[in-house]
């Protein structure tokens, strides 16, 4: 294979290979689903389709501390989406996402039902709809938006960047390591800043954290692409201090384990959710050991 620092692009770019890496096997230029396959329905009216990556646990952590919080509305169903199965590319759930991407929501509250998709889109919809994590004031509304756009927009150069050259690509080169790990520390610096001052990102606890949180917490300790030395997270001493906070927080701990299915601690595997007390019963632990 050619080196990045000899290869010349061609007029016209095709796709006659497969890239190589872990997600080869289902990263494809064309949208649109692959085979039928119907969209389960459960019991509740707020429907849940994802997979325990950051993107997918922004969501469940919102719906579990909604439910601390008293809002029994939020009681979901959460079916397991294995994106390496290509389960993103049935019918049914490219009806809920035509970006065939985890997480996709749909609301059967009122009528017809609302199809919610773009983790920060849901987590918007979700705490509007019950008007909880989201500031009251004009301004620190305003702030937490910005916070969460900045997320949205930020965590494809930690994951599509830094994330997949550091960890899955095929060959490693120095260049694209270099210049995606100098993004993700700049953006880690962007953080640890506004927290120095700050003990959440806009006034109260809200959702700009959670979707912060879901990325660059789990960054900073020690979850995502085995980085957190070569990054040297530890420096970061404010965005330490907030993510070890948010990880104390029981909604959390179950928001991390909705969906999960992978890892070798089997008593954080919970793949489908159904009802709060599928956390006592019928996580992969437990269910191996009946």
């Amino acid at each position: 294979m050619a080196s990045d620092l000899t290869y010349t692009p061609p007029k016209v770019w095709t796709w006659d290979a497969e890239s190589g890496g872990k997600f080869a096997s289902i990263n494809r230029p064309i949208a649109g689903a692959t085979h039928d396959k119907d969209r389960p329905v459960g019991k509740h009216p707020i429907q849940l389709y994802s997979l325990a990556t950051p993107n997918g646990v922004k969501v469940t952590i919102l719906l579990e501390e909604l439910l601390a919080l008293g809002h029994s509305g939020a009681e979901y169903d959460a079916w397991l989406i294995n994106i390496g199965e290509g389960d993103q590319f049935g019918s049914g759930f490219v009806e809920a996402n035509p970006n065939s991407k985890i997480p996709a929501l749909m609301d059967h509250s009122d009528g017809e039902p609302q199809r919610v998709f773009e983790s920060g889109a849901i987590l918007l919809y979700l705490a509007e709809k019950f008007g909880a994590f989201v500031p009251t004031d004009p301004a620190q509304k305003t702030e937490m938006m910005s916070w969460l756009f900045w997320q949205m927009g930020s965590a494809p150069y930690l994951g599509g960047g830094f994330g997949h050259f550091y960890a899955y690509a095929p060959e490693k080169f120095e260049y694209p390591i270099n210049r995606f790990s100098m993004e993700t520390k700049r953006q880690l610096d962007v953080l640890d800043r506004h927290l120095a001052d700050n003990e959440w990102f806009a006034g109260d606890y809200s959702i700009a954290d959670m979707a912060i949180w879901s990325w660059y917490g789990q960054l900073v300790l020690g979850r995502l692409y085995s980085a957190a030395e070569f990054l040297e997270v530890e420096s970061y001493t404010n965005v330490m201090r907030w993510a070890k906070a948010i990880d104390a927080r029981p909604a959390v701990t179950r928001g991390r384990m909705v969906n999960r299915a992978f890892g070798d601690d089997l008593s954080m595997q919970l793949h489908e959710r159904h009802d709060a007390t599928d956390f006592e019963t019928k996580t992969q632990d437990k269910l191996q050991g009946s």
